[in-house]
């Protein structure tokens, strides 16, 4: 049993939840974001390994290639600094959006100007770019940081261009974190966003055993296949292929 099950035996929920609430509270959300990205480039001795989203941005559109892509602006919300569109070299601009792209620019230069984007500055309630500009839009991971899941979903679905595509990977029902505030279910990202949208393509896996493992790979059954049931208010991921009506 890991240090983290041991944990979860012994303390009641709701006393977790008070102790969960009170270090939210305490640690400073962007400042927490700045610090794990720049640990992770120390411990990858100062180059962000980013081959890995090859393979899991187009699975999570349901493709094998990057043709899908081809001739497309391409935007990806909540990017974070490791060049995630790095591998979609036959879109027509590739767009990394993140409230601290600024900062990351700062911080990670050499690291930005490898990864042929164009890195966006958000807010948490506004997406600087025109309304319906973006063929395809992803995102990894990435709303549950969000301040305000609706307002962002709203600014999401006005940059799409009628008649195109949203992309994304959601974490459900995780416990909030300073840098994760949101506990998204099924039915939030509904309300706020999938009902406003044409669903092409939704995937959903719970998480089963061995999820607080090392090593664990929330993404691999929907690689390998084996998906596993899940039921609301469970853990799980989902992954999701919309459109936004041409009209």
């Amino acid at each position: 049993m890991s240090f983290r099950e041991n944990i979860k035996a012994f303390i009641p929920e709701s006393i977790l939840n008070v102790l969960r609430a009170i270090r939210n509270r305490l640690v400073k959300k962007h400042r927490a974001e700045l610090a794990f990205f720049t640990r992770e480039l120390k411990v990858l001795h100062g180059t962000f390994r980013n081959h890995h989203f090859e393979r899991i941005m187009p699975a999570m559109a349901g493709e094998s290639g990057d043709d899908f892509i081809e001739g497309k602006i391409v935007a990806d919300f909540g990017c974070g600094p490791r060049g995630s569109l790095r591998w979609a070299s036959k879109a027509r601009l590739r767009i990394g959006i993140d409230v601290l792209a600024d900062r990351f620019a700062e911080e990670f230069f050499e690291n930005f100007v490898s990864h042929g984007m164009v890195y966006l500055t958000s807010t948490e309630r506004v997406i600087p770019l025109p309304s319906n500009c973006v063929d395809i839009l992803f995102t990894l991971n990435a709303m549950d940081h969000v301040d305000s899941f609706p307002d962002m979903c709203g600014e999401i679905i006005r940059v799409i261009k009628p008649g195109g595509e949203f992309i994304g990977s959601f974490n459900l029902e995780e416990f909030p974190t300073p840098t994760e505030p949101q506990r998204l279910s099924v039915r939030m990202i509904h309300e706020h966003l999938l009902d406003r949208l044409e669903v092409r393509s939704y995937r959903i896996s719970g998480y089963g055993a061995g999820s607080c493992s090392p090593g664990f790979n929330r993404y691999a059954p929907f690689f390998d296949g084996t998906t596993i049931p899940y039921e609301p208010g469970q853990r799980g991921v989902l992954w999701v292929r919309a459109r936004k009506p041409a009209s």
